[in-house]
């Protein structure tokens, strides 16, 4: 089962994986947990940076990811093309490309879980842009491509609140 967290920066997506890898149901599963960090260190721009080589590199680890068997990520081919569409570094015509591409990918998740913004607070990790409106412009974007492409995804549940509230409602989706 291919499984993954979208949402914008800032939301728990990363500690929701690595909790979801402590539990017994998932011990089979590759939990991978994005590398903006490293890539930073590439020299490879983020955030409204991003240029279209940049945002191919995310799109291709996301498409690595979804060769797995059993996997759950913290970041989504959504996600990618979020941050295409948001970025100030690409011309309309590379987004729109860009975003017709990553889309073809999204019937490959057996289940998308949008994660929530509300109520959580952004965190600097040295990485993430900390703009509130920016964050903002991410999760704006990101729900309306989960709205446009609906009909590719098998499965969309949006979750939120605390770890625990998170935990039960992947769990309540998973096993109905």
């Amino acid at each position: 089962m291919k499984i993954g967290f979208c949402g914008t920066m800032s939301v728990g997506k990363t500690t929701l994986v690595k909790e979801l890898k402590k539990l017994k149901e998932f011990k089979d599963y590759e939990c991978r947990t994005e590398r903006s960090k490293h890539l930073m260190s590439l020299g490879i721009p983020l955030n409204t940076d991003s240029t279209l080589k940049g945002q191919t590199v995310f799109l291709s680890e996301r498409s690595a990811e979804l060769m797995q068997e059993n996997i759950i990520t913290d970041r989504t081919v959504l996600d990618v093309m979020a941050f295409a569409q948001c970025s100030k570094s690409m011309n309309y015509i590379e987004k729109d490309n860009f975003t017709q591409l990553a889309a073809d990918l999204l019937h490959e998740y057996d289940y998308i879980f949008y994660v929530s913004p509300e109520g959580v607070e952004i965190e600097n990790n040295g990485v993430r842009e900390t703009d509130a409106e920016y964050r903002d412009l991410i999760d704006f974007t990101i729900k309306m491509f989960l709205n446009r492409y609906n009909h590719r995804i098998k499965y969309i549940h949006t979750i939120e609140g605390s770890i625990e509230e998170r935990i039960a409602s992947v769990r309540e989706a998973l096993n109905p």
